[in-house]
């Protein structure tokens, strides 16, 4: 029976990232990078196919939580003989990555077991386990390597590492799991009490420049952490999510690898970065856009790996039975060659915002966007697979002509508010030709609305960023009209549906949660046309879909009251951070996107939020 996945805390260093579910197991984690194969494979499958289990003998009542403003992890078990917790955390040692484990007690005398085993391959190889002369237990399998430090006896039985001990007040034990390459020497053993210490004051500083959010700082604050756990270090890329097949419906097919980077993702995501007060990680984002996308603009792709890598080949895993059954388990992602219009409009606005928001610029890369936008100028009127990656026909999409408009109007804005050389006059006609084609084939005078692709009358909820990217304003009948559409036609229990699986057709069977970073949206439109109440009830509602240590997936059913699909979710989160300075600031996030600021563009950091 797999664990609900709203019983899954993080943790992670920066380069990788481990769900810990309530019972104290350790059922996913990828090393050394988010993207590596996985040595425990557990939620895809079953204990066989790998993970760190350190739980009491005994029947326990659970509660956890993080540590106020850090990704330090704190189980709390309650036996009738005592109490004990489990500190969970990952230190930053670099590339030699660590999971660390303290059994601390705190009341009487709590029996407690260990059950490890190492999968690697995603739970298809067994490893070579032998223990050195210090004690210490090593695990190869081909390039990787394993190590376990710990006090506590340890025993192989039926290829499983197991061990029995027993904590009792102001006792302290460790156990800790290093990763390092088979071929590299063994590396140095930390101290574990030294590196909580400096794990906690790397948190615990960091958290500390985060921007208040009125009630929803503290919020606001957890999403940034989790965010910033999300963050591959040494690039700046930051995944989608650490996991791959969650499913989207659980028995479904719709279940995706997200241990990459989408470009989709890069506008909001530099907004939430600015505005939670966090320069140094906007700018990291953005020179890894810069780095990732170089070359040929014929070549851009939606998504890249973690170091700008383009080759993200999809394959599947089929012994792995998947999430509940919901197979196939898919490991790359076929979507990386689509072509998705909306592209072109996230890479001219993230830099147009950029520049805004006082970021550093250089002449090559805005050269390098008139290539872009000169390759856009020829391509802006193929059908495309849209902004949900279909994999049904192209279609002319409305959302992707709609950034195609975005892609020149930043241009233009670019050119204009910062001296940049370019040919306005050709991107102003450009402009006007590409908004008069979506007025007039994206939109269904009969229905009043906006619709998901030119000749369809179905909906979608990338209709509501149309105002929030600037097409047009937020009082135009039409977008008025399209909001009212959406919320009669796509709300289901007060969340918004991407669009109907059961009357589009998009190459998969019908059925999913509701996305929640759609609804998400609907709140900064409810802000933009000044419903305010509106807008802060439904947050409310999406505030209290997160788990008990804050965290969010990609979707929500409902139905079951569940959280489905990858976990946690990096744009459900930037959502949310977005909203809530959309609902506490007076300048806001969706107020910038939507170019309804009257005020000069800042000149220092400090003025733009």
């Amino acid at each position: 029976m797999s664990t609900p996945i709203e019983d899954y805390a993080l943790i992670g260093d920066c380069r990788s990232a481990a769900l810990v579910s309530r019972e104290g197991s350790i059922d996913w984690l990828c090393w050394p990078r988010f993207d590596s194969e996985a040595c425990f494979a557990a939620l895809l499958g079953t204990r066989d196919h790998g993970r760190w289990l350190v739980a009491p003998r005994d029947k326990a009542r659970i509660t956890r939580h993080y540590r106020p403003d850090t990704l330090i992890l704190e189980t709390c078990f309650e036996t009738a003989d005592g109490a004990a917790i489990v500190v969970d955390f990952m230190p930053f040692h670099g590339e030699r990555s660590q999971i660390v484990r303290l059994v601390h007690g705190t009341r009487g005398r709590v029996r407690m077991h260990t059950e490890l085993i190492l999968r690697f391959g995603y739970g298809a190889i067994v490893p070579w386990v032998t223990r050195l002369e210090n004690g210490v237990l090593r695990a190869i399998a081909g390039p990787d390597m394993v190590l376990l430090h710990t006090p506590v006896h340890v025993k192989g039985k039926n290829m499983t590492t197991v061990g029995e001990f027993a904590v009792t007040r102001g006792e302290t034990i460790p156990l800790v799991l290093t990763y390092a390459r088979s071929h590299r020497p063994l590396p140095l053993a930390h101290d574990p009490t030294a590196s909580l210490e400096a794990t906690e004051k790397f948190w615990k500083d960091w958290s500390a420049k985060c921007r208040p959010a009125g009630e929803w700082s503290d919020a606001v604050r957890r999403s940034m952490i989790t965010l910033k756990a999300l963050t591959y270090a040494p690039t700046g890329g930051m995944v989608a999510a650490p996991t791959t097949s969650l499913p989207e419906r659980i028995g479904g097919e719709r279940n995706w690898d997200y241990r990459f980077c989408w470009l989709r993702d890069a506008t909001l995501t530099l907004l939430c970065a600015m505005h939670a007060g966090y320069y140094e990680e906007a700018e990291a984002w953005r020179e890894w856009l810069l780095r990732a996308v170089a070359g040929s603009p014929d070549q851009l792709q939606i998504m890249y790996g973690i170091a700008g890598e383009r080759r993200l080949s999809e394959w599947i895993v089929d012994w792995l039975p998947g999430y509940e059954g919901s197979a196939p388990v898919r490991i790359g992602n076929a979507a990386h060659t689509q072509l998705q219009l909306d592209m072109f409009g996230e890479i001219m606005d993230v830099h147009h915002q950029a520049r805004r928001g006082g970021l550093t610029t250089n002449d090559s890369g805005w050269d390098a966007q008139i290539k872009f936008l000169e390759h856009l100028t020829r391509i802006w009127r193929k059908p495309d697979q849209g902004i949900w990656e279909m994999r049904g026909p192209p279609q002319h999409f409305t959302y992707s002509k709609v950034m195609a408009w975005v892609a020149f109007d930043r241009a233009i804005k670019s050119a204009e508010t910062f001296g940049l050389e370019g040919p306005i006059d050709a991107w102003r006609k450009l402009r006007e030709e590409i908004c008069d084609d979506v007025c007039a084939r994206g939109y269904d005078k009969q229905l009043g609305t906006f619709v998901q692709a030119y000749g369809s009358n179905q909906l979608d909820a990338s209709l509501l960023l149309l105002p929030t990217v600037g097409f047009l304003p937020v009082t135009d009948p039409r977008i008025t009209g399209t909001v009212a559409a959406i919320e009669r036609g796509l709300l289901r229990n007060d969340l918004v549906m991407r669009y109907s699986t059961e009357q589009v057709e998009d190459a998969l069977p019908p059925g999913e949660g509701a996305f929640l970073a759609c609804s998400f949206w609907l709140v900064d439109v409810y802000v933009l046309q000044e419903r305010f109440e509106e807008a802060e009830k439904l947050f409310r509602r999406l505030v209290g879909l997160c788990n008990e240590v804050g965290l969010l997936s990609e979707e929500y059913d409902p139905r079951s009251k569940r959280l489905v699909g990858n976990f946690p979710q990096a744009f459900s989160h930037v959502a949310l951070v977005n909203s809530a300075y959309n609902l506490t600031r007076a300048r806001k996030p969706v107020h910038q996107r939507a170019q309804e600021e009257h005020a000069p563009p800042a000149a220092v950091r400090e003025k733009v939020v």
